[in-house]
C-alpha cells in the first residue's frame, strides 16, 4: 500500500486570514482561543508574538497586532474542502486528526506515476488557499506523522518500503505522537526526544507510565500493527457559509468573499464526479439596519449555468456578472453558497484535435457571459415554429428557455426536412413590393430573371392571416439570389403590386 498524507499547519489562521483584504493579510495577525494566542502568522511571529500567549502581553508586542476569534466550524469546513479535493483522484480517502489520508496504490497506474499523481494533486489543492505538507508511506499514521513533521515530498522521493519509513520514524521527535504531546515535558525530563529513544526502554514500564495509546501509535507507524481506517464520502449536497471580516455595503464588495466560497464548491463536485449545473447564493444581511425600512433577511441570487461546468475562473466571472447587478438592500453580514443541481458528467477532451463537444464550448460560455450581463429576457434564440408561412416559421424567446427545453421541444418540425426549394435565412421585416413589366418582377430598375419555383403556400385560413402566395428564387443583375413571391388571389385595385420581395439568399 502506498499512504498520501496531506497536512494543513496553518488552516485556522489562513479560513480567518483569507476574508480580509490583501492590505489587511500582510500586518501582523493572530487567532484567540480562550484569551489565548492559538496561531500566528509570520509579521506577528517576527514581533515576538507566539502561540499560548496571553492577548494582553501579545498587544504588548506588537500594539497594531489584528486578533480573529478561532472557529471550529470555520475550520471544519476548510478541512472538508481537502478531503472533497483528494476525492477526486481516490475513494479511499480518510481523516486522522487534521491530516487527510489518501491510499493511492490503486490508481497510481491511471495518473501516469505516484510523480504525476502528487503534482496533479498539489494543483488540485492550490486554489483552495492552504500552505500544506505532504509526505508518503506504506501505512496511514506512518504518513500522517512525517507529513506534520515537514513537507517530505517537497524534496524527497515518495517511500513506499517499510525499512525505509521505520528508519526515518526514528529520528522523528516524540512530540508527534498525540500521547507524545500530552506527556512533552516528562519525556523530555528523561531524554526521550526521538521515537527511537522510545523503542530502547521496556515495553511495560513505558505502557504503565505513559499509557497504551502511546505504545499503540507507535506500533501502527511502523506497520508492525493494523491500521484500520473508515472511508470519507462527499455529501450529495453542498452547503457552505462565510461570515465576512468586516460589513460589505456593495455587491462589488461581496465578490472577494464570495470567490472563497467557489474553491470548494468546485473541489466537491470534482468529488461527486460531476459538473456544476446551478448554484444559489444567499447574502445575508445585519438586522435593522433602518427602523423606518423593512429589511429582507437575505438577498438569493440564483446563478445557471448553459452547460455544466467545473471551472473556478468560469463561475466567478458568471458571478462577477450577476452580482454587477444586484444592489443590496442592507449591509452583508455572512454568505451561503448552496448547490443541489450537478450533472454528472466525463472530465473535458483532453487530446490533441479538438472535438466537436469542445468546439462549441466558447459560446455557450459567450451566451452565459451575455446572460450574466444582460439578463435572462435580453438574450434571444430563434426556434423554429411548424408553420408553413416564412415570417411565422420562427420566434425568438430567451436562450435559457430552449436550453432546459426538451430536444424534441427545440429541434425544427419535421416538415422542415421536405421542403422542395431551399430558403433564405435572411427574411425582411416587411415583404417590399416590387414593380412588374409583363408579369415579371423588376428590382431597382431591372428584370429579376426566375431561377427556380414556383413553391406554393396556402395557409393561415384558420388564424384570419390568410397566405396564398407562389414563391420563386430570383437572381438581380447583379448576380445576388432573391426571394420573391406573387400574391395568387386576384386583387381588388390593379395599382396594388402582385410580386413581393421577402429574403434574400447569403
Amino acid at each position: 500500500m502506498l499512504w498520501l498524507a496531506v497536512h494543513p499547519p496553518w488552516l485556522s489562521l489562513e479560513a480567518f486570514a483569507a476574508t480580509l483584504p490583501a492590505d489587511q493579510r500582510q500586518r501582523p495577525l493572530a487567532l484567540l482561543a480562550d484569551h489565548r494566542v492559538q496561531a500566528v502568522n509570520a509579521a506577528a511571529a517576527a514581533a515576538g508574538v507566539q502561540p499560548g500567549l496571553k492577548r494582553a502581553t501579545a498587544l504588548a508586542l506588537a500594539p497594531g497586532l489584528q486578533f480573529g476569534q478561532a472557529d471550529a466550524a470555520r475550520d471544519a469546513q476548510a478541512l472538508q474542502a481537502l478531503v472533497h479535493a483528494a476525492l477526486a483522484f481516490t475513494p479511499a480517502v480518510a481523516l486522522d486528526g487534521s491530516t487527510v489520508l489518501l491510499e493511492v496504490a490503486s490508481c497510481l497506474r491511471y495518473f501516469g506515476g505516484a510523480d504525476a499523481l502528487l503534482a496533479r494533486l498539489r494543483q488540485a489543492l492550490q486554489p483552495l488557499g492552504h500552505r500544506v505538507q505532504i509526505a508518503s508511506a506504506p501505512t496511514a499514521l506512518g504518513a500522517a506523522l512525517l507529513a506534520r513533521w515537514r513537507d517530505d515530498l517537497a524534496t524527497g522521493p515518495h517511500r513506499d518500503d517499510l525499512a525505509a519509513l521505520q528508519r526515518l520514524l526514528d529520528e522523528a521527535p516524540v512530540w508527534l505522537l498525540g500521547p507524545g504531546r500530552e506527556h512533552w515535558e516528562a519525556l523530555q525530563g528523561m531524554g526521550l526526544r526521538q521515537l527511537s529513544d522510545l523503542l530502547r526502554l521496556p515495553r511495560a514500564g513505558l505502557a504503565r507510565r505513559f499509557g497504551e495509546d502511546l505504545l499503540d501509535e507507535l506500533d501502527r507507524a511502523r506497520g508492525t500493527r493494523p491500521d484500520p481506517r473508515i472511508w470519507l464520502e462527499a455529501p450529495e449536497r453542498f452547503d457552505a457559509r462565510l461570515e465576512l471580516a468586516m460589513r460589505a455595503d456593495h455587491a462589488d464588495q461581496v465578490l472577494h468573499a464570495a470567490a472563497l466560497l467557489l474553491a470548494p464548491l468546485v473541489a466537491w463536485a470534482q468529488a461527486r464526479q460531476s459538473r456544476v449545473q446551478a448554484f444559489v447564493l444567499q447574502m445575508q444581511h445585519e438586522p435593522r439596519h433602518r427602523a423606518e425600512v423593512v429589511t429582507p433577511p437575505a438577498t438569493e441570487l440564483r446563478v445557471e449555468l448553459a452547460e455544466p461546468a467545473a471551472d473556478i475562473a468560469h463561475l466567478q466571472a458568471l458571478l462577477r456578472e450577476r452580482l454587477a447587478r444586484v444592489q443590496l438592500a442592507a449591509p452583508t453580514l455572512e454568505l451561503r453558497l448552496h448547490c443541489r443541481e450537478v450533472v454528472r458528467q466525463p472530465p473535458p477532451n483532453a487530446e490533441l484535435f479538438p472535438t466537436r463537444h469542445s468546439e462549441r464550448a466558447g459560446l455557450v460560455r459567450l451566451l452565459e457571459r451575455l446572460r450574466a450581463r444582460l439578463g435572462d429576457e435580453r438574450v434571444l434564440q430563434l426556434q423554429p415554429v411548424a408553420d408553413h408561412r416564412p415570417e411565422r416559421a420562427c420566434r425568438a424567446v430567451p436562450v435559457a428557455d430552449v436550453a432546459g427545453a426538451s430536444p424534441a421541444a427545440a429541434a425544427p418540425p419535421a416538415a422542415a426536412g421536405g421542403l422542395p426549394w431551399p430558403r433564405p435565412v435572411w427574411l425582411l421585416p416587411r415583404p417590399l413590393p416590387l414593380p412588374d413589366r409583363q408579369a415579371m418582377p423588376w428590382f431597382e430598375g431591372r428584370p429579376l430573371q426566375l431561377l427556380a419555383g414556383p413553391e406554393r403556400i396556402e395557409t393561415g385560413w384558420w388564424d384570419g392571416g390568410l397566405a396564398t402566395r407562389d414563391y420563386f428564387i430570383a437572381q438581380a443583375a447583379d448576380g445576388s439570389l432573391l426571394w420573391v413571391y406573387r400574391a395568387r388571389l386576384p386583387v381588388a385595385d390593379a395599382a396594388e403590386p402582385l410580386w413581393f420581395l421577402q429574403g434574400r439568399f447569403g
